[in-house]
């Protein structure tokens, strides 16, 4: 059996103080896709549109802004688009009929996805959400998806 000496331990020591934190920054945390309001990567309240949540629940702009989502040719029939920026996914369940949403999933934060396969998906943990009205079709979420005023003007979409 081998003594532990003065070296050995000062080794072994220094291999726990640099691989602790090595190993930490490696590893994955769900909620670390949710926004971060402290995180300077995350996009700045002048990088989105303002809005406030209302007392239905929707998100309304502040007082005069008028933010362009999309043009209705980005928005597939039956499918959305995802407006990145200002966290908002824009559906188009039938022709000619635009509805729009908070693009933040309700189960742990992630953005949601653009598609035209039907449902509003979340990439994080597979939640679909109904392009209709945004409640949960499947996966681990159980909450809608909160509705967002916009505005459709000739081919512009503006959250209203």
């Amino acid at each position: 059996m081998t003594a532990i000496n003065r070296r050995r331990a000062l080794t072994g020591s220094a291999a726990i103080a640099v691989g602790v934190p090595v190993l930490a920054a490696c590893s994955s945390d769900d909620a670390s896709t949710a926004a971060d309001p402290t995180d300077s990567s995350s996009p700045s309240p002048s990088d989105a549109s303002p809005s406030q949540p209302s007392a239905d629940g929707t998100q309304t702009p502040s007082e005069g802004s008028a933010a362009a989502l999309a043009s209705t040719g980005d928005v597939p029939v039956g499918g959305c688009f995802v407006a990145t920026g200002a966290k908002v996914v824009v559906t188009q369940p039938t022709e000619g009929d635009f509805k729009a949403f908070s693009a933040v999933c309700t189960h742990q934060g992630c953005l949601v996805e653009s598609s035209s396969e039907g449902e509003i998906p979340c990439p994080c943990h597979l939640s679909r959400f109904s392009l209709e009205d945004g409640s949960p079709v499947s996966g681990p979420a159980t909450a809608a998806l909160a509705p967002v005023e916009i505005s459709v003007d000739g081919d512009s979409i503006t959250q209203a």
